[in-house]
């Protein structure tokens, strides 16, 4: 039942996405109002680690990746965890041999975290070359 259950959330999960995304085709964030703004930034006026990632995603879905990454490198680690995720879903779902997830190792969590916070703090440093992490 557990796993059921956990099946349902992943398709409804995929299924929100795939719908999200003719929007941020069709729609760029940085000249709409429709996205909504990132509330840290708005009431602290500092980055957050997520802050860029609506612009990247518009701009990865028109094809210019490196524009998209430059919004937020960050990304890149999300799409990598992704990745790993769902190829690793796909192998137990399907395969015959189980295999654990990585990611849910403490060092693994502690290092994720680590990487987030170190890249928040830097983006915000307004010297170069830290201004290039600035969305």
């Amino acid at each position: 039942m557990v796993n059921f259950n956990k099946t349902i959330y992943i398709v409804l999960i995929v299924v929100v996405l795939l719908l999200a995304l003719p929007l941020y085709f069709f729609i760029d964030p940085s000249v709409s109002a429709f996205f909504p703004k990132c509330p840290f930034l708005s009431f602290t006026g500092l980055y957050c680690p997520g802050c860029g990632s609506q612009r990247a995603v518009h701009n990865f879905l028109q094809g210019n990746i490196i524009t998209g990454i430059r919004h937020n490198y960050l990304i890149l680690l999300l799409v990598l965890v992704l990745a790993y995720q769902a190829i690793l879903f796909l192998f137990n779902k399907f395969g015959s041999k189980t295999y654990d997830n990585l990611l849910h190792k403490s060092k693994m969590t502690k290092a994720i975290l680590a990487m987030v916070i170190i890249f928040w703090v830097l983006r915000n440093i307004p010297i170069a070359p830290f201004t290039e992490l600035a969305p």
